[in-house]
């Protein structure tokens, strides 16, 4: 593929994550990511970047994780792996919702010490929807250091109940009460997909990725709103190493796109949404 792909949302992961319980419905399916587990030490990070450019990526957005145990993929390592390749990694970060003032500081260090462009909170994994008071400070702090915050939306894929991926009423309540709030949210929103488009065409600065998904799966009203008003609204992610980009794309010219949605799709959405120009 000639044109630029940024992949909106990759995890560049260690054995721990890897091999976590939480995703064995993950690795029961998905043949990447038993291959990946097998690694004595999860995937170098070199190794990694090499794997996703000769898929044709020329940007990812590489994330932390925190849950309630602690963090699975620190911070840490997500600036380690955008110092050794600050031109093709970017860093989304991740924070202990539970204590909120250290969560505010560390997000701050993500961005201003780290460069990071984003936050990302799992809503299944703390079993609290995005509306949860623990969130409120963390927007705030997206809003004044000009990041996006990410967040999933729809059906949970490892075992844990999905009802805190609903869009509405959840989502709805923080877009509507932070409209400067720049929300990106992964993984479409099925089976709400409808609610999540509503959302976007509500309001100017939520947007969603497609990570997860391969594009001969995206849901036809999706498809749909993506040919007509949703063009500057939605953008390619893959979950790597779930699935590759590779696999995520090579249906994409069964959509029936027109070259500007797919350049905006594939890169232009997610520049404007993580200010990366």
């Amino acid at each position: 593929m000639d044109r630029p792909v940024i992949d909106a949302w990759i995890q560049i992961p260690n054995r721990g994550f890897l091999l976590d319980p939480m995703f064995d419905s993950m690795r029961h399916w998905s043949i990447h990511w038993r291959t990946l587990a097998q690694q004595a030490e999860g995937m170098p990070v070199d190794d990694a970047v090499g794997a996703l450019r000769g898929q044709g990526v020329s940007q990812v957005l590489a994330s932390a994780w925190w849950g309630p145990q602690g963090p699975l993929i620190h911070n840490d390592e997500v600036a380690h792996a955008v110092r050794r390749h600050p031109e093709f990694v970017v860093g989304i970060g991740s924070v202990d919702i539970r204590r909120p003032m250290e969560a505010v500081r560390e997000l701050r260090r993500c961005v201003r010490e780290l460069g990071f462009k984003g936050l990302r909170i799992m809503p299944w994994l703390w079993g609290l929807p995005p509306d949860d008071r623990r969130y409120y400070p963390l927007y705030a702090e997206c809003i004044e250091l000009d990041i996006a915050f990410c967040v999933q939306v729809g059906h949970a894929g490892p075992m844990y109940p999905s009802e805190p991926g609903r869009p509405i009423p959840y989502l709805d309540h923080v877009a509507h009460e932070f409209p400067e709030l720049r929300i990106v949210a992964g993984r479409i929103g099925f089976p709400w997909v409808s609610e999540m488009i509503s959302l976007m065409m509500k309001y100017p600065n939520v947007y969603v990725d497609t990570s997860a998904y391969k594009s001969s799966r995206y849901p036809a009203e999706l498809v749909e709103f993506m040919r007509n008003g949703g063009r500057t609204k939605v953008m390619f992610g893959s979950n790597w190493p779930m699935l590759t980009p590779q696999e995520c794309l090579q249906d994409l010219d069964e959509l029936g796109l027109d070259a500007q949605t797919e350049e905006l799709f594939l890169a232009g959405n997610a520049r404007r949404a993580f200010r990366l120009d």
